[in-house]
C-alpha cells in the first residue's frame, strides 16, 4: 500500500487528536504509538475487496458482523493504554487481529481473546503469518477475561459492553490501564479509561463518545 495513504491516515489522526483532546486528554500521541500505526499493514486487516479504503478513518467490516476500528480509535486507545516494553496486555475482542499487532510492537506480549472462532482462527494464522509472534489469540468468551494469566498490565476491550465486567477489573494489576467502550448497542457509548492505584483503588473518566459493535458473551446476552 502507498506510504501516500499512510501518511495521510497519519495526518488524520494528528488533526483528530487536536480537535478532541479537551475529552481525551492527549493533543498529542506518543511517538512510538504513531511509529505503530505507520508500520503494521492495515490492508493486511481487511477483506481484499476494501484493500483500498483500509487506510481510510473509518470503521470497515471484516466478516461476521465485526469491524475492524478506525485508525484513529485504534491510536487513541493504544496510547490510553500507556504501553511499556515490559508490560502484558490483555485484549478482549481480536476481531481482524489490528490492534493486538499494533500493542504487539510496543509491549512484551499480548494475549487476546475472541468469541467468533472463525474470527480468532483467521487471526491468529494472519499474525502468525505477518510475523508477530508475542500474540496469543484464544478463542472463548472475553467477559470473564483471562484469569490463568492475570494480572495483567492493561486491558483492552475493543466492543462495547453495556456494564464494565467486574472480572476484567479483578484481573488489572495495581498501577494498570482499563480501556473499554460501554454503552447500549447503536446508542449513546462512552470508552472509559479505569486506572488502578497501587493500593488497588479504581479510578474511571471518560475519554471520549464512541460507537462500536456490542460485546457477546455469557453476561452481555
Amino acid at each position: 500500500m502507498g506510504s501516500a495513504k499512510i501518511k495521510q491516515m497519519l495526518r488524520t489522526i494528528e488533526l483528530e487528536c487536536e480537535s478532541t483532546w479537551r475529552m481525551t486528554g492527549r493533543r498529542v500521541l506518543r511517538q512510538s504509538v504513531m511509529e505503530a500505526m505507520a508500520n503494521v499493514p492495515r490492508e493486511e486487516f481487511v477483506p481484499p475487496d476494501i484493500k483500498p479504503f483500509a487506510y481510510d478513518n473509518r470503521a470497515l467490516p471484516i466478516g461476521n458482523g465485526q469491524t475492524i476500528s478506525q485508525p484513529f480509535i485504534v491510536a487513541l486507545m493504544t496510547d490510553l493504554l500507556d504501553p511499556r516494553q515490559e508490560h502484558v496486555i490483555l485484549e478482549v475482542g481480536t476481531g481482524s487481529g489490528y490492534q493486538a499487532a499494533i500493542l504487539s510492537t510496543l509491549v512484551k506480549s499480548v494475549f487476546s481473546i475472541e468469541i467468533i472462532s472463525q474470527l480468532a482462527t483467521q487471526a491468529a494464522n494472519r499474525l502468525d503469518r505477518l510475523g508477530y509472534h508475542n500474540i496469543k489469540v484464544i478463542q472463548g468468551d472475553g467477559y470473564q477475561g483471562l484469569p490463568e494469566q492475570a494480572p495483567f498490565d492493561g486491558i483492552i476491550v475493543t466492543a462495547a459492553a453495556s456494564h464494565v465486567p467486574i472480572p476484567l477489573k479483578e484481573q488489572l494489576k495495581p498501577g494498570g490501564k482499563l480501556i473499554i467502550p460501554v454503552g447500549l448497542p447503536f446508542a449513546h457509548q462512552e470508552l472509559l479509561l479505569i486506572s488502578k492505584n497501587r493500593k488497588g483503588q479504581l479510578r474511571t473518566r471518560s475519554a471520549l463518545d464512541v460507537a462500536f459493535v456490542p460485546l457477546t458473551g455469557q453476561q452481555e446476552q
